[in-house]
């Protein structure tokens, strides 16, 4: 009885140290959700990034228009890039270098070509997704310990995920009779709670699971030198194929909206998102966008001098494996479908994020409850012992 008794208190410090663990996944989930729509949060939030209409019949500028305007009321700056998000009703994103050599990115109406604000260095979207993804722990020589302790949860919620159906026989009833008792206790509200939101949530677990062990697996290969691309070097203009001009304004340069054109030529139903400016005088217009699927992006390197592509990067391109490790990030965030697949993965989220609560709750109360009951149970016992040790003996 005593081995059992000593077991039992063993198990129950083995429990209560189970605790910062759920707490760790319980944040984990809650950030995460938050990530997914903190670009709409700036949007409420910030007049700025709201890609607001002069009128009704108000078009959008194409990208060469974009770099006039910018010119027209801040001649002084050079834009480095421009990028589209997803949703339509926000402000591009300029990246700009101003003399200084400060390099910020602007908010910029899409519509009118005005500057409206400025981008913070550290915003709230990037705050959310550090802290979910690597709990701000800052990146040295490799990737953070914090992003190795965040994507290794996703073991445990993959292995929770194939236990959950195998303890929960014919889980697929909770989808045709869902039960959800409100008036029997907390306990039998938590449980059949915890129960139906994993049974509706298991494609958004396994999801969550597998792209963050993925995460995991990415990290190591990284710090190994590992590379799994087949992408090659990067394109360089040749020297011989520079003009030479009496200064940098006099070069021959094609126009952005002919790059654009010609990108989209190149690459049938190419949706333009990002179109980056050479850096250098060997570098190229880089024109990245989604296609038909819209889990990866395809790019065009187009020579600024003469017009000609370079080097394109197709889906075919991409072998089977990077094919489905490319596809990793946006499934997780849900960055791929606008507005309405964040909202799902919002959602969804939630739901998570309300299990692993419950999973907490129900957890708790049965750890709390079992450390009552030893606690009571070697509180007569004790009580029983030193009487018989303060009871006189009995000489005859």
């Amino acid at each position: 009885m005593a081995k059992k008794s000593q077991a039992r208190t063993w198990f129950l410090v083995h429990s209560w140290l189970a605790l910062p663990v759920w707490f760790f996944l319980l944040i984990i989930c809650v950030t995460g959700t938050l990530a997914t729509v903190s670009q709409e949060i700036i949007w409420l939030a910030n007049p700025d990034v709201r890609a607001n209409k002069p009128s009704d019949e108000a078009q959008r500028l194409t990208h060469g228009q974009i770099i006039e305007a910018i010119d027209q009321s801040a001649p002084e700056v050079m834009v480095r890039s421009i990028r589209r998000p997803d949703e339509g009703h926000f402000a591009l994103n300029v990246q700009v270098t101003y003399p200084d050599g400060s390099s910020p990115t602007l908010y910029v109406n899409p519509y009118t070509g005005a500057i409206q604000g400025m981008s913070p260095q550290f915003d709230f979207r990037q705050f959310t997704r550090a802290l979910h993804g690597w709990w701000l722990v800052p990146f040295t020589n490799g990737f953070s310990w914090g992003w190795y302790l965040v994507s290794f949860m996703g073991l445990p919620m993959l292995v929770s995920l194939v236990t959950g159906l195998v303890v929960y026989k014919r889980f697929w009833k909770g989808f045709l009779k869902p039960k959800l008792r409100f008036n029997q206790g907390s306990r039998i509200f938590w449980g059949d709670f915890h129960r139906l939101s994993g049974i509706w949530s298991i494609w958004f677990i396994a999801v969550i699971s597998v792209t963050g062990t993925w995460f995991l697996v990415q990290a190591v290969l990284f710090d190994n030198q590992i590379s799994i691309s087949t992408e090659g070097v990067p394109p360089v203009i040749a020297r011989d194929v520079v003009p030479l001009a009496a200064s940098a304004d006099a070069v021959p340069r094609i126009g952005l909206d002919q790059a654009v054109a010609i990108a989209s030529e190149r690459i049938p139903g190419l949706d333009v998102s990002s179109v980056a400016l050479p850096s250098y005088a060997y570098g190229h217009i880089s024109i990245s966008g989604r296609g038909n699927y819209p889990l990866m992006f395809q790019s065009v390197e187009i020579n600024p001098y003469n017009g000609e592509v370079d080097a394109v990067r197709l889906l075919s391109d991409r072998s089977g494996l990077e094919f489905v490790t490319e596809s990793m990030r946006p499934l997780h965030t849900g960055d791929f479908g606008g507005l309405w697949v964040k909202l799902i993965w919002f959602v969804f989220g939630l739901i998570l994020s309300m299990m692993v609560l419950s999973g907490l709750l129900i957890w708790s109360k049965r750890t709390a409850k079992a450390t009552s009951a030893l606690i009571h149970k070697r509180k007569p016992a004790r009580t029983t012992a030193s009487r018989l040790e303060q009871t006189p003996v009995n000489p005859s």
